[in-house]
């Protein structure tokens, strides 16, 4: 095992409401399932289906009108039940009424090690898979005519209450491992796994084709694009790609089964979710109803995590990247009379305005409940060392945002920008005294200078 990289720049943000390794006893399989275009950014869909057709999980629901050849497939069978579009008639949502057991498409079982690059790339395609395959820069849906340098896995997730990709990974060894040998042979480089000292799941430390790295160290460590940064950053020109390990599964699926299924283990958290665990949830499924909750408050939806998560409604569905549905209180209903003069025993703080920065010191296993407040307004942005101390890349945070939020493509290129994507913002995010929303800063500044480099 190689020695750790050693990440010292972070913040572990310890909240209240980590789900607990049990299996919850039933799958979550509600009537209706959506897919939603804005999931797969930067996509403009060109829909294949209409109102009342009948679909099988794996069937093509649109494609992607700039490449074709790439599809966004139904999850379950059943029936188109609704096609929500908004402005100019963007679609926005597909729905699907599920079937109670869900019939697959045969894509037909195929053995990895007899296939070639371009054979496994294609049944990818076909199957609906390949829109789990990222690539940076830019952060979108890879283009399958590039070549990467590499590809990247996470294998640990750092963010707050994020799912045990141990435990998500559990009985799923072979389909895993299947995956692997399926993405090592898209690129002629390296398969690079990284994954923490406390890995215990055999899928990860037994993982072949693969290069093993281990970071150590507070959230971002887990994050794929700090990781590519500590092993082979990304210079201009050249791209890699990456996939979520609970994704992995869906390309071994594929081959050891010949079936798009996209089942996940998905972890319930969050201070305000009663019955926290795991539980099997396939993309896409309706989440109303589906676990309890605290009465009594309004309450924050999240398909994704604090940091980085999509804000749903209680009757929202599960997100397509998203392994985890957090549900926090939303604050809104609070009014403190000079609460930021207040001691602050019980409140999170970053800095030293509340005495929680003392007990934090003393005692690192306090957990908090936080809610969806801001807290402040937006001001200019203030020149201080607070992205620096939480963002652990070799990279000026500061001097990038304003070089993004000025497109100056000089600056941004001098400055990283293509090694960035915006999940790794989100801790500066978090800390900023400006309030400023710099994920969706350097999310518009990737999509411009997309375009303009293209």
């Amino acid at each position: 095992m190689t020695t750790p990289i050693k990440i010292k720049r972070g913040l572990d943000i310890r909240l209240q409401g980590k789900a607990e390794r049990i299996r919850l006893p039933e799958k979550i399989h509600p009537s209706i399932y959506a897919l939603t275009p804005e999931d797969y950014h930067a996509i403009p869909p060109k829909l294949l289906v209409k109102e009342g057709d009948a679909v099988k999980a794996g069937s093509v629901l649109f494609i992607d009108k700039k490449q074709p050849e790439i599809k966004f497939v139904s999850p379950v069978s059943g029936t188109v039940s609704s096609i929500l579009r908004g402005e100019k008639r963007k679609l926005l949502r597909l729905e699907i009424k599920a079937d109670f057991t869900v019939e697959y498409e045969d894509f037909g079982i195929k053995d990895v090690k007899s296939l070639s690059g371009d054979e496994i790339k294609k049944s990818l395609l076909n199957a609906g898979i390949w829109p789990y395959i990222k690539q940076r820069p830019y952060d979108v849906i890879a283009d399958p005519k590039d070549m990467p340098r590499d590809i990247f896995i996470s294998g640990f997730d750092s963010a707050p209450l994020a799912p045990d990709i141990d435990f998500v990974l559990q009985d799923g060894e072979k389909d895993f491992q299947t995956g692997l040998d399926a993405l090592a042979k898209l690129t002629a480089g390296k398969v690079y796994l990284g994954i923490s000292p406390e890995t215990s799941s055999p899928a990860l430390l037994e993982a072949k084709n693969v290069i093993i790295e281990l970071f150590k160290g507070p959230h971002p460590a887990g994050n794929v694009g700090i990781q590519i940064h500590h092993v082979a950053p990304l210079n201009k020109g050249e791209t890699v790609w990456v996939i979520h390990p609970a994704d992995v599964l869906f390309v071994g699926r594929l081959f050891n089964k010949g079936i798009a299924d996209f089942t996940r283990t998905v972890a319930l958290t969050g201070s305000e979710m009663l019955q926290r665990g795991y539980c099997d949830m396939i993309v896409g499924a309706n989440i109303e109803g589906a676990f309890e909750v605290s009465s009594g408050k309004h309450l924050r939806y999240i398909s994704g995590n604090v940091l980085t998560g999509k804000r749903i409604e209680p009757d929202g569905y599960l997100g397509a990247y998203d392994n985890q549905i957090t549900v926090i209180p939303e604050g809104d209903e609070k009014n403190e009379l000079f609460g930021w003069i207040s001691p602050g025993f019980t409140k999170y703080s970053v800095s030293r305005s509340f005495m929680t920065r003392l007990i934090t010191m003393f005692d690192r296993s306090k957990e908090y409940v936080i809610d969806a407040r801001i807290k402040g307004g937006k001001r200019a942005i203030i020149m201080s060392d607070e992205y620096e101390k939480v963002f652990p890349m070799d990279i000026l945070p500061e001097f990038l945002l304003k070089a993004v939020i000025a497109f100056d493509i000089e600056k941004m290129e001098n400055l990283g920008i293509y090694e960035v994507a915006p999940e790794d913002f989100a801790l500066c995010e978090f800390v900023d005294t400006s309030k400023l929303e710099i994920q969706r800063i350097i999310r518009e500044g990737l999509d411009k200078l997309r375009v303009e480099m293209n």
